[in-house]
């Protein structure tokens, strides 16, 4: 397919459209986060509320992504990408409508289920892929990535400004609006993909969600996920409702210490991250984190008196929490066998919304029988748990992952591609995908022999010295 539209952006379409596209998934992902730093003391006063209502309200959209956010990417390989994401964007505005109208615990509970069923993740991530050339993708998801940990350090600061302006209510019209104009950005700023194909690096097939559900170290790392939000939205159920009551901060206020936890935290965040990645200690770094998350929910289960106490454990939380988010989609990229980076993306991101909503339902239903205590306590053994499974993880090698035509060898069988190039130092795993004359090849960027592997695709037979031979 080729018309104006595409052609006029061939050179800056794949920018256009990585922005548009993280654009669309930060706002949407801010609206649904702003509510969290204040939706509990908001919540209390509403008729039917209870600890374990409010925390159903706050996790219920989880649930409805889990369960939807692959089908949803399959459908979007049928249908098209484009009347997907435009259907889960109004059906995310209504929702939203539907809370902000809501007088009552039970009708936010309906309105953020319907939240919850635009779950289009999946179908940004893919329509992404298909905008975008192999060479650029990896950079494109990765802006996309930290729109989402932007939004949420973002949301977290500014959802107590606006409550304190114009209340829960207008937080849900707002995000309604943010829908919407998700909807503008998507026709009128998204170039249209000159095809649409299944990309095995962005989307979950259905033939390898058995390999991937019987991986123990994706296993280990869709755990570590749940377990990730359920602490957090656990938090946020507790968090709110200690500042107000121990703190004397009112939620509209809380903003000026969110600010500043939150900057704290990224400036200690950051320098471990490098660390991590420049001296290979990514293991370490990761337990030491998932240890600093369950010290932190342990501080938070004695009362606390002021901020002096207070803010040194929120700074540990979020320094640890940033760092996890950070690290983990990058181990799951690297851990995952090639050709399945997607499909396992797909089940991390399932298990991140179902920790969402669990989050939500346990730390409610903690917190009516055993106080906020109870919450923390419970929050702290989680990750405790968690820290017990993440010692059997392997320390993951520096392997990205690229995307390479097959050229000259489109003719061989799979098998013999697959040896071909795995005889290329820096080649440690392949994926052969004939339908598409590709393979999915995973290698240790330092060790690459690059001459040799465009050499080899053009037919050159690799030896053992690392030559070629025609």
């Amino acid at each position: 397919m080729s018309d104006s539209r595409t052609g006029s952006s061939t050179e800056h379409g794949p920018v256009r459209a990585t922005v548009s596209l993280a654009l669309i998934f930060a706002s949407r992902m801010l609206g649904l986060f702003m509510i969290y730093p204040v939706f509990a003391v908001y919540a209390r006063d509403l008729p039917g509320a209870t600890p374990t209502t409010i925390g159903l309200a706050l996790g219920i959209y989880g649930l409805a992504q889990a369960l939807l956010q692959i089908p949803l990417g399959w459908l979007s390989d049928r249908v098209g990408r484009r009347p997907v994401i435009a259907g889960g964007l109004v059906v995310f505005a209504l929702g939203s409508v539907v809370a902000a109208l809501s007088g009552s615990i039970y009708g936010i509970i309906a309105g953020r289920l319907l939240q919850g069923t635009g779950a289009i993740g999946s179908v940004i991530l893919a329509l992404t892929a298909d905008l975008t050339h192999d060479r650029h993708r990896t950079r494109a998801m990765a802006v996309i990535g930290m729109s989402i940990g932007l939004s949420f350090a973002v949301a977290v600061v500014v959802g107590p400004m606006l409550e304190a302006r114009v209340g829960v209510p207008g937080i849900f019209w707002l995000t309604a609006l943010l829908g919407l104009a998700g909807i503008a950005v998507l026709y009128l700023s998204v170039p249209h993909p000159p095809e649409q194909r299944l990309h095995r690096d962005t989307e979950a097939v259905p033939a390898l969600m058995g390999r991937v559900l019987s991986d123990g170290q994706l296993l280990r790392l869709d755990l570590g996920i749940l377990i990730q939000h359920a602490i957090l939205t656990a938090t946020f159920l507790g968090l709110p409702v200690m500042l107000r009551d121990a703190v004397q901060l009112d939620s509209g206020d809380q903003w000026l210490l969110y600010l500043p936890v939150l900057v704290v935290s990224l400036a200690v965040m950051v320098p471990l991250m490098f660390y991590s990645e420049r001296r290979g200690r990514l293991k370490g770094v990761f337990l030491g984190s998932v240890a600093a998350v369950a010290l932190s929910q342990a501080l938070l289960v004695p009362e606390h008196a002021g901020l002096i106490t207070l803010v040194p454990v929120m700074i540990l939380f979020f320094a640890a929490f940033n760092l996890l988010e950070a690290m983990l989609p990058s181990m799951v990229s690297r851990v995952a066998p090639a050709g399945m980076k997607g499909t396992a993306l797909g089940v991390y991101s399932s298990s991140q919304f179902l920790g969402i909503f669990l989050g939500g339902v346990l730390g409610g239903w903690l917190q009516q029988t055993l106080g906020l205590p109870g919450l923390h306590a419970f929050a702290a053994g989680l990750a405790m748990l968690w820290w017990l499974a993440a010692l059997g993880l392997h320390n993951p090698a520096h392997l990205a992952n690229r995307t390479v035509a097959l050229d000259a060898l489109v003719e061989q069988e799979p098998g013999e591609i697959r040896a071909r190039l795995l005889r290329v130092p820096g080649v440690r795993d392949v994926a052969v995908a004939p339908e598409d004359a590709t393979a999915l090849i995973k290698v240790m960027t330092r060790e690459l022999d690059e001459e040799l592997l465009a050499a080899v695709l053009r037919g050159a037979e690799p030896s053992g010295d690392g030559a070629t031979a025609l």
